[in-house]
């Protein structure tokens, strides 16, 4: 039934606009608030747990009682509506839209301005500004899809719910405490699916280049999941020194069919396996 309902994923994305409708944050955020002001603001491992906890037992409960019932087919929609959920928020693409644009006419002032604005990137002066946008392509794409997957074909929707009930908190957290715990616990969830991803850019793109790139620190536990994709997806897709202009554009490109390659690679990798287990 997984492979089914990532399949059926990909069809919602493409083809409808569901993911807008079901991704409805506010009832999360509004208790997330309360909880920020209320009596349980000094006690932070308390908050994730009313926050990621409490929504993924009631999910379990729910699976438990509906997957024994017609075959198991009564938890296909819930798996559906869960996976389609916990994806990363927003058009990547669209998003970077405006951006390419600016970059591609040349013109760096607007470019900065558009990266601030829509990409929420503190940007740099110059080329280098191309650079922080292709690592913003590479981890938004992981975080949105990639680690989302992996969690739900590993262990189900239990794990890729708790896994972007994590990241909203480690996002909205306004007080410091809570946010450095849904941190610490999302580094955790990082550690193991950006080093796959990371070995899929080295199968479908330059395996030596990433070789080079993250050999020495492929097992740190202390580096980010961040700069794991970001230096294996670069080093992958063989990435020129930045310019300003068209064949900037193309970087980005290439570092989307890079991502869409992986995906295959993952997707095809689970058929398999569906196939021989």
């Amino acid at each position: 039934m997984s492979f089914l309902v990532i399949v059926l994923v990909l069809w919602v994305e493409k083809f409808s606009a569901w993911r807008l409708r079901i991704q409805q944050d506010g009832p999360w955020l509004a208790q997330l608030q309360r909880l920020q002001q209320g009596s349980l603001q000094q006690a932070p491992w308390l908050c994730l747990a009313v926050l990621v906890l409490l929504p993924v037992l009631a999910l379990g409960l729910v699976l438990l009682i509906l997957e024994p019932l017609a075959y198991g087919w009564l938890a296909l929609p819930v798996h559906l509506l869960v996976l389609i959920y916990s994806l990363g928020r927003g058009d990547l693409l669209a998003a970077l839209g405006p951006f390419r644009d600016a970059w591609r006419r040349g013109d760096g002032q607007a470019a900065y301005h558009v990266a601030e604005r829509d990409l929420a990137l503190q940007p740099e002066d110059g080329t280098l500004l191309l650079q922080q946008v292709q690592g913003h392509l590479l981890w938004q794409a992981y975080q949105s899809f990639f680690a989302v997957i992996f969690w739900y074909l590993l262990l189900g929707p239990m794990a890729a719910l708790a896994y972007r009930l994590l990241a909203m908190s480690a996002e909205h957290a306004e007080q410091p405490a809570l946010r450095e715990r849904a941190v610490q616990l999302r580094h955790a969830f990082d550690w193991l699916p950006a080093r796959v991803l990371a070995a899929s850019f080295a199968l479908v793109g330059n395996f030596v280049a990433v070789s080079r790139a993250l050999l020495h620190e492929l097992l740190s536990w202390d580096i980010s999941a961040a700069q794991v994709v970001i230096r294996a997806g670069r080093a992958a897709g063989e990435m020129p020194e930045p310019v300003m202009g068209e064949a900037g554009v193309d970087t980005l490109d290439q570092l989307w069919q890079l991502l869409i390659r992986a995906a295959v690679v993952w997707y095809a990798g689970y058929a398999l396996w569906v196939l021989l287990v």
